[in-house]
């Protein structure tokens, strides 16, 4: 390999994977999941259906749904050295991305089968128990009529959810379950494709996702629209942050040129969950905010066609549920893991290692020298 070989910084514009499990078309501002269009099937299914398909390439019926409903729910309580760690993470008021990379990594199974159904229902109650700890709440056991989303709910807040409440979960998981070979999704493959075990794999991907250009930031987004306040204030507010040179939180994608497909999902989502719930009048202030932002960055930066993403309307679904916003990627990982599963297995399928090159750029045919014989000038 040569110095004048092309570097696809980023691996920006490498195909690396072949896979069923979901298409991203940018320019389109599609989002096909196993062969359904998001806007088809993530207000209709429940997150255990989505779950199947992306396992098994097949929708499940009656009998094959409520095998994994039950086959999840024995699954849910959590082992004493997970507990022990969530106790420990509480004590030293840790990042709730921190706990539950840690609280993963506790977790074995014999197989990765076993693993995988571990994975998806012990996350909820990973995230729902550090929270309760942290705050100094007895923990809520999970409950076996319920079902994975209004577990979650449940294990929260002690209350059982109403069926709006579990509705508008359900389509948020299904909407952020996969999104083509992003960077936790390609770290899970990269892991797995060593023979290393699900689980390590899946603890990989939650750091990859911590990390805030990948994970995102939908709290920032909601922080604009409170700091906004009212609609007579947004216009003034948005160009002040634009003539600083401030990103615009919620807007823009890289893949997506148009408005982000599952911005479309969370928004209508949105609309029906504070149609009977929450506080009508932020779902009202949030639509103008994302009226007025999509209309200064047309006229500032015109050509860019920055665009509402997803972030924006998971702000406001996830704050209409009563979640703070330090459990917005923690919620977000609960249905990711889903789609890293699946990826994993495929991956698995190919049977071969991720090894891609690299390119040295550095000196060559130095001489070493003993540390006695070393000057400032030869040591920098």
């Amino acid at each position: 390999m040569t110095t004048e070989t092309q570097i696809h910084v980023g691996l920006d514009g490498v195909v690396a994977a072949a896979t069923r499990l979901s298409s991203v078309d940018g320019k389109a501002g599609e989002l096909i999941i196993a062969g359904f269009p998001l806007e088809d099937f993530a207000a209709k299914a429940t997150f255990e259906e989505t779950l199947y398909l992306l396992w098994h390439a097949a929708l499940p019926d009656a009998e094959q749904l409520a095998e994994l409903r039950a086959a999840l729910a024995e699954q849910r309580a959590l082992a004493p050295i997970t507990l022990a760690v969530i106790q420990a993470a509480a004590e030293r008021q840790a990042d709730v991305m921190d706990v539950l990379r840690m609280a993963t990594s506790t977790l074995v199974a014999a197989t990765d089968r076993q693993a995988a159904l571990l994975l998806v229902a012990q996350m909820p109650s990973i995230v729902a128990a550090y929270w309760r700890t942290l705050k100094g709440e007895a923990l809520v056991a999970p409950r076996p009529d319920l079902d994975h989303a209004a577990n979650y709910l449940w294990m929260l807040s002690g209350a059982e959810p109403a069926a709006a409440q579990v509705r508008a979960l359900e389509t948020y998981l299904n909407t952020v379950v996969d999104h083509g070979l992003n960077a936790s999704t390609f770290t899970a493959r990269v892991i797995i494709s060593t023979e290393s075990d699900l689980v390590s794999a899946i603890v990989g991907a939650i750091g990859a996702l911590k990390g805030p250009l990948h994970g995102g930031a939908p709290g920032p987004a909601l922080d604009m629209v409170f700091e906004i306040g009212s609609a007579d204030r947004a216009e003034a507010v948005l160009r002040e942050k634009l003539d600083r040179g401030e990103r615009l939180m919620g807007f823009g994608h890289r893949v997506y040129k148009v408005r982000d497909p599952r911005a479309e999902v969370l928004a209508q989502a949105a609309q029906e969950l504070f149609a009977t719930a929450g506080d009508r009048s932020l779902y009202e202030l949030v639509t103008h905010v994302e009226r007025t932002a999509v209309a200064l960055l047309a006229e500032r930066k015109p050509g860019r066609n920055l665009q509402t993403n997803v972030e924006f309307y998971t702000a406001l679904l996830l704050h209409g549920l009563g979640l703070p916003t330090e459990l917005f990627t923690p919620t977000f990982t609960i249905s990711r893991v889903g789609g890293w599963i699946a990826h994993a297995f495929e991956q698995q399928e190919v049977g071969r290692i991720i090894r891609p090159q690299s390119v040295y750029t550095g000196v060559k045919n130095r001489v070493w020298e003993d540390v006695s014989e070393r000057s400032a000038a030869s040591v920098a």
